[in-house]
């Protein structure tokens, strides 16, 4: 099923665009779980702080599997409010397939009887129920220590200094996760949202890169081959919308390494911990954890709505059309940042729930 992802940990989203409400149920948490209601909000709009994000209220309503503040270990479902739920009613709008939409194959996958209506449920709304699940997640694990955080590595032309992949700490993490602007160099920020502007003005998008970290995983998280822990994050991080490649580590700059290049050396800290030199392989080998920091990279395309005429089709009557967006968005990027660390937090904690003693 294309809206329910499961593995120690289910994860089942609803709703469309102009729907009156998009929902979550999260199935096999633990249960004792404190969660911090407070926490969850800051979260959730940290995805609405940028980016034009207005569309829906940003703190949930729950309505199961949270009893006095803690987890019930039956299903949490949680809906969040749209604030708008108008959508121009017209028929020969509802049949024409934009460029850059999900208009063609989603209406080729049901048959013209999904909702239209701003994308439906193909919607970017609907990463707020991710962000929220991704949210309570969080706070499962950084309770015992491990915690992910993102940043803004690129925009458009303009990039960020990365991660150290050995080294990022805790303090690394959260330091720039509360950020307003999630990059490590403010400078290089400013120049981002100059660009932001200046695509605004002029009618045009921008895409990027996000970077995510995670720190104090433990080694032997995962399994080989098909529920390997890349596996799964990936599986995640491509259920937000936009996202058009990933690479962990290295990445494709293996590509152009020599063996000897690439490996990671490993050797025992002063504490007695078996750890590596580099992180060519981002924290994960044989789809296991290897104790070193996880860290990835996700490639966003520009948005596609953007106030310039183009050429569509209408696929009722086969003719062509020009389509111009009402609605604009210069670049998602920001709003994006917290969603991937909701898509690598519910991955991680589905994977902890195998690891000994964790619950």
């Amino acid at each position: 099923m294309s809206s329910f992802w499961n593995n120690r940990i289910s994860v089942s989203m609803f709703g469309e665009a102009h729907g009156p409400a998009i929902g979550v149920t999260v199935d096999n948490l633990p249960s004792g779980e404190y969660i911090d209601a407070e926490e969850l909000a800051r979260f959730m709009a940290r995805r609405y702080s940028c980016g034009g994000q207005t569309a829906v209220n940003s703190m949930p309503h729950i309505m199961s599997g949270i009893f006095n503040e803690r987890t019930t270990g039956t299903p949490l479902c949680a809906f969040l409010q749209n604030t708008d739920t108008s959508a121009p009613q017209h028929e020969e709008t509802d049949n024409l397939v934009r460029p850059g939409h999900a208009d063609y194959t989603g209406a080729m996958r049901y048959r013209g009887f999904n909702d239209v209506r701003g994308g439906g449920h193909f919607s970017d709304r609907l990463t707020a129920p991710l962000c929220f699940a991704g949210a309570v997640c969080a706070q499962i694990l950084e309770r015992r220590g491990i915690y992910t955080g993102a940043h803004i590595l690129q925009i458009h032309n303009v990039k960020d200094n990365p991660y150290d992949p050995v080294n990022i700490t805790r303090d690394g993490v959260l330091s720039v996760r509360m950020k307003d602007f999630p990059v490590i160099n403010d400078r290089k920020g400013w120049q981002m949202i100059e660009d932001i502007n200046k695509a605004y003005e002029g009618g045009e998008s921008l895409g990027g890169v996000i970077e995510c970290a995670s720190v104090n995983v433990p080694a032997g998280i995962g399994s080989p081959i098909f529920d390997g822990l890349e596996n799964t994050i990936a599986q995640l991080i491509f259920g937000i919308p936009n996202v058009t490649g990933l690479e962990f580590g290295a990445g494709f700059l293996s590509a152009k390494m020599v063996g000897s290049q690439n490996n990671d050396e490993f050797y025992v800290n002063d504490h007695g911990h078996v750890l590596t030199k580099t992180n060519n392989h981002g924290g994960i080998i044989g789809g296991i954890s290897s104790g070193m920091p996880v860290t990835l990279r996700v490639a966003f395309k520009p948005s596609e709505y953007i106030p310039q005429a183009q050429n569509a089709v209408n696929y009722r009557d086969m003719t062509s059309e020009t389509a111009t967006s009402e609605k604009h968005i210069p670049c998602a990027i920001p709003s994006a940042v917290p969603c991937v660390e909701a898509a690598v937090n519910i991955a991680l904690l589905s994977h902890m729930l195998d690891y000994p003693n964790f619950c």
